[in-house]
């Protein structure tokens, strides 16, 4: 077969085809991240059947959402060697599978390969290469496609959930997972969907290319007998390059900001898989269990939209760090309250409130990242916070459950999740206060008298003009005025 025609662009349409990608990109998001919250649903039904405690089942979601985190670089190697259609198809084809198997599954550590690695490895391929066809797409209207394209993992939770409880009551666990497998083989039509886009700046070449291709045909035999060794020479300024472009790594604001990271993880995942146990054991219904878990991702679509929105408005836009640092730790109070809620009327204000705190906190965390990073180093920075969220995510649900089998009831596990969420707002508190009182103190010291000691760009230090025109001035006024020689 032909290769297909590729239109070269010279900006992103901001358009056309792309709100095709966009729609592909939501039904990703439904059919990864979605799923991957709905899974929980099936955990009393893994325990009655499996007769195991709550800390062996939580290892099943906690190995999908690791892996997941963990293989993200995995699938964007994957869509740039070959294609995003080939990755994304590929994502889908293995996740549909995994689901599938785990249907036929005679014990947890089943579970724990179709269910946790291979289904999670799907969704990593499937992931980060439709997220990033988006960014090629758009420019101009980037915010408002990934707005909507994400919003796909709270409308898919909304709507999954009650219908995946709906699915065990009619068909067991085993028929419900098999007709998820078969829901999440629509990733292979929205892989389809990922058009390849071809911009200008993709064909530019870089400086060392031109110039090569300029050089006579009588140098390219020497040329290509020392190519060996310009590669050797060439290694030492990658490693350059990526000492320059990970080098917030070693600031300090970064390091406070990255483990408040891991705190805030460990706190914010375990109620997506305990929300529903939790509510069956205090006497809510199944159906009202799984409708806890559609509020709480509709409400976290509002908070991802409107305190985004909010916080873009003048008289909060240079208030985003505190903003975050607010929802974080709401969050944790919720979770500190939770234990007392032992009913369905209660527990509705508190999913609607973890829900919108929860969409908030996201939100700002790209926000946050830029003002202790910078926009330079955004993308790169990104990277390294979304995976720090892989360790938190592998451990906290089964160390919950480990407290609920231990202690005999979840408040345990919820007040260490709300602690850890409140330290991880105060961590960055306290990094932020005592950052304002150095900036204060080096504002004082600018603001004192005399001559003040400058460095030059070259490394040597300079004294004060200002200083040395005042001594002149006043040498000027003791001996009358300047004498001149005529």
């Amino acid at each position: 077969m032909a290769a297909p025609k590729r239109t070269l662009y010279i900006s992103p349409p901001d358009g056309g085809w792309g709100w095709m990608i966009v729609a592909g990109c939501f039904l990703v998001t439904i059919c990864t991240r979605a799923v991957t919250r709905c899974i929980s649903i099936f955990f009393v039904e893994f325990q009655t059947y499996f007769a195991q405690d709550y800390a062996q089942t939580a290892w099943i979601h906690s190995i999908v959402d690791c892996v997941t985190m963990l293989c993200a670089p995995l699938g964007s190697v994957v869509s740039n060697h070959l294609s995003c259609q080939v990755g994304i198809m590929l994502g889908g084809l293995l996740a549909s599978t995994g689901l599938i198997l785990s249907s036929f599954a005679t014990s947890l550590k089943h579970l724990y390969l179709t269910l946790g690695v291979l289904t999670g490895l799907g969704f990593a391929l499937c992931y980060s290469p439709a997220i990033a066809m988006v960014g090629k797409y758009f420019n101009k209207r980037r915010a408002l496609a990934y707005g909507i394209a994400m919003s796909g993992s709270g409308i898919g939770t909304f709507i999954l959930a009650p219908v995946v409880q709906l699915l065990i009551e009619q068909f067991s666990w085993r028929g419900a997972l098999l007709i998820l497998g078969g829901f999440v083989l629509n990733l292979c039509v929205c892989g389809a969907l990922m058009r390849p886009i071809t911009l200008k700046e993709d064909h530019k070449k870089p400086p060392e290319q031109d110039s090569s291709s300029k050089t006579p045909k009588g140098d390219l035999l020497p040329l290509s007998l020392c190519s060996p060794l310009l590669e050797e020479c060439t290694q030492p300024c990658l490693c350059c390059s990526l000492k320059q472009e990970y080098h917030f790594l070693l600031k300090a604001d970064f390091v406070v900001f990255a483990t408040s990271i891991l705190f805030m993880a460990y706190g914010c995942s375990p109620l997506f898989v305990y929300l529903v146990p939790y509510a069956l054991s205090v006497g809510v219904s199944h159906q009202q269990a799984a409708f806890l878990m559609s509020i709480l991702g509709v409400i976290n679509i509002v908070g991802n939209v409107t305190f985004g929105w909010l916080t873009d408005r003048r008289c909060l836009k240079n208030s985003r760090y505190i903003c975050y640092l607010f929802a974080v730790g709401l969050d944790g109070l919720c979770y500190l309250f939770l234990p007392m809620l032992q009913s369905f009327p209660l527990l509705m204000p508190f999913s609607c409130t973890f829900g919108y705190f929860d969409g908030a906190y996201v939100t700002l965390i790209p926000v946050v990242t830029a003002e202790v990073v910078g926009t330079t180093s955004l993308s790169s920075a990104l990277g390294v916070v979304y995976f720090l969220h892989a360790v938190p995510y592998l451990v906290s649900p089964p160390i919950a459950g480990w407290l609920v089998d231990t202690t005999g009831s979840y408040t345990a596990a919820f007040l260490l999740c709300g602690f850890s969420m409140i330290f991880s707002s105060i961590l960055l508190s306290f990094a932020r206060l005592i950052k304002k009182m150095k900036t204060s103190h080096l504002q004082s010291l600018d603001k004192e008298p005399g001559p003040k000691l400058q460095l030059w760009p070259n490394g040597t230090v300079a004294y004060s003009v200002a200083g040395e025109v005042d001594q002149k001035d006043g040498d000027l006024m003791t001996t009358g005025g300047p004498s001149y020689n005529t």
